[in-house]
């Protein structure tokens, strides 16, 4: 009788083990607010089965297989080993991950909650397939140096003290510096790839484009508003624009999952529970404008005036509107210059809402026209009353390859 309920007792272990649906259910929740999905997944493979390339100024990095797969993925990974990993940049060998794994923000991430995200992705399809390797320059691909880094670098983000302050902003703060890891792209790196936590969240440069800055002063100064900012974070299109390069697909992969009062959290932490007043900035007439701008008043006629309103007015589901828009009052212009000369592809949005293709007008634009219409549109609708000079125009372009 001992020997059958001792037979029993390790049949049942595994389902004692297993996570309970509340735990996966909290861990789906926390995979999408984390976008888990956006690095370890390609537009053209199953989720979470890796393979997508990073991009970085040492090569180019890989993201991983997560799914449950026992030769490729996280099978064998426990829940201290995924927390490991998450955490500390510790794969189960003991071999250290790169910082493109976010674990920088990711080591304040509470354990119940990296345990939920486990219990989640062990619920997914095992995909047995390796990620491509991983190709780094010297010294850059010796692991083993990354010990170093991390003793000096891992630890250093740290939550600002929330005594005093409001649930939505204690939730919010964890959301946008740990879950949503957004000083990933939103802080600027020194030249070790460090984050520069001196100047957290005051923007940084990734691939060409400005992750602008998301401190409360430039938020209000750029025109946002703590509803609009909720509103852009939960439907990907406001008042002062649409989500393109990077953020576009943080909103299909994540934040239009969150429940609202998530996006009203997140604003509510990067603006302020009492946020200082939103800046206004009126219309420039063409007579008020440097002689550059108004040369670039007729750029703006023959090729945006047709979508965007001779007027910056906007097209609703078409095009978006230039008066207001947070894009060009952006002291540094490289994001306007950068849809200009390279485009945007269709955008869908939640619910109904879609934005047209935005042909790349790189071709017709020589560096002096592309001056002229960069001034126009900064002084006419972005209070940037200064010009822009044909050669940090053609500085921009030659650094994103035009």
């Amino acid at each position: 009788m001992r020997s059958l309920l001792l037979s029993t007792a390790l049949l049942c272990a595994p389902l004692l083990q297993a996570a309970e649906p509340s735990e996966v259910a909290r861990g789906a929740y926390l995979a999408r607010a984390a976008d888990c999905v956006a690095c370890h997944s390609t537009a053209n493979s199953a989720p979470y089965a890796g393979g997508l390339q990073l991009a970085s100024p040492f090569g180019t990095i890989y993201g991983t297989n997560i799914t449950p797969d026992k030769q490729y993925g996280i099978g064998n990974y426990s829940r201290e080993d995924f927390y490991n990993a998450v955490a500390k940049g510790k794969r189960a060998d003991g071999a250290n991950l790169y910082p493109a794994m976010p674990y920088t923000s990711y080591h304040l991430l509470k354990r119940e909650d990296s345990d939920a995200i486990y219990a989640f992705l062990m619920t997914q399809e095992p995909i047995n397939r390796p990620a491509p390797e991983t190709s780094l320059s010297f010294p850059f691909n010796l692991r083993f140096g990354l010990s170093l880094w991390n003793w000096w670098y891992a630890d250093e983000l740290q939550l600002a003290p929330s005594t005093g302050k409001s649930a939505p902003w204690q939730q919010g703060q964890y959301l946008v510096e740990v879950l949503g890891h957004c000083g990933e792209c939103h802080t600027p790196r020194a030249v070790t790839g460090a984050l520069q936590q001196d100047k957290a969240l005051q923007g940084g440069v990734l691939l060409g484009y400005l992750a602008p800055s998301l401190t409360a002063e430039d938020l209000l100064a750029r025109g946002w508003n703590s509803g609009d900012l909720a509103t852009f974070l939960q439907h990907g299109i406001s008042a002062q624009g649409s989500m393109f390069n990077e953020m576009y697909p943080v909103l299909h992969n994540s934040t239009q999952y969150l429940p609202s009062s998530d996006h009203q959290a997140m604003a509510t932490y990067l603006l302020g529970e009492q946020p200082g007043p939103t800046a206004q900035i009126s219309t420039q007439p063409l007579d008020k404008l440097s002689d550059s701008a108004q040369r670039g008043r007729q750029d703006y006629l023959n090729v945006c005036a047709g979508c965007h309103g001779s007027e910056g007015q906007g097209v609703p589901h078409v095009a978006v509107a230039m008066a207001g828009n947070t894009t060009l009052r952006q002291v540094d212009s490289r994001n306007l210059q950068r849809v200009i000369d390279d485009g945007i592809a269709e955008q869908q949005f939640t619910g109904f809402e879609r934005m047209q293709p935005m042909p790349a007008l790189a071709a017709q634009l020589d560096d002096g026209q592309m001056r002229d219409l960069l001034n126009y549109l900064r002084q006419t609708w972005g209070g940037l009353p200064e010009d822009m000079s044909a050669e940090q125009v053609s500085e921009l372009r030659s650094q994103a390859g035009h």
